[in-house]
C-alpha cells in the first residue's frame, strides 16, 4: 500500500444512552431519527455511528418501515424459532447459570437474536448517515414486555 497524502485529524467521540419500555414480542421501535438529532448535536461532519443493543433478547437491526413488511419480518422471526418450541434453556429445574429471581422462559428470543444481531454501524458524511432511501434503524423487542432496554449510541469522527 502506497500512502499518498499523510492526514493529522483529531476525532471526536460522543455516547448516549436511550431507554426502550416495550410492550410486546417481536415489536420493532424506529430510532433512526433520535439517531439522527444525537449525530446533529454531535456536530460530527464525517465519522460513523454504531447503535448497539445491551442486551441479548433485543436487537438492532436496519431495515424498511413499511406496515406489512413488520408483519412478515415479525412472522419470519416467529417461524425461525417459535415461542412454544422446547428450550433447554427455560428448563428452569436443570439450567442454573445465570438465574435471576424473576427469570421468565425466553429460549426463542435469545436464539432470535442469532438472526438479528446486536449492532449497527452507519457512516456519516457531511453530518448525516448515509442511510438508503428506505432505511430505517430499528430496536427489536425479542422478550416480553420490558420496563427498560438500554441501547447506546456511539457517533465518532472529525
Amino acid at each position: 500500500m502506497k500512502v499518498l497524502q499523510e492526514a493529522s485529524f483529531k476525532a471526536t467521540l460522543f455516547t448516549l444512552e436511550v431507554d426502550v419500555r416495550s410492550a410486546s414480542m417481536p415489536e420493532f421501535f424506529d430510532i433512526t431519527d433520535g439517531v439522527q438529532e444525537f449525530v446533529e448535536q454531535s456536530q460530527v461532519r464525517n465519522g460513523f455511528v454504531v447503535v448497539f443493543s445491551r442486551h441479548t433478547t433485543a436487537a438492532i437491526v436496519i431495515q424498511e418501515k413499511e406496515p406489512l413488511l413488520m408483519h412478515d419480518m415479525a412472522s419470519a422471526i416467529e417461524r425461525f424459532a417459535p415461542r412454544n418450541q422446547h428450550y433447554r434453556h427455560n428448563d428452569f429445574e436443570v439450567r442454573t447459570v445465570h438465574m435471576h429471581e424473576d427469570e421468565c422462559p425466553n429460549g426463542h428470543s435469545h436464539c432470535q437474536h442469532l438472526l438479528l444481531g446486536a449492532s449497527e454501524n452507519v457512516p456519516l458524511v457531511d453530518g448525516k448517515m448515509t442511510l438508503g432511501e428506505f432505511q430505517r434503524i430499528f430496536m427489536v423487542e425479542l422478550d416480553d414486555q420490558k420496563d427498560f432496554r438500554q441501547i447506546l449510541v456511539q457517533v465518532m469522527g472529525t
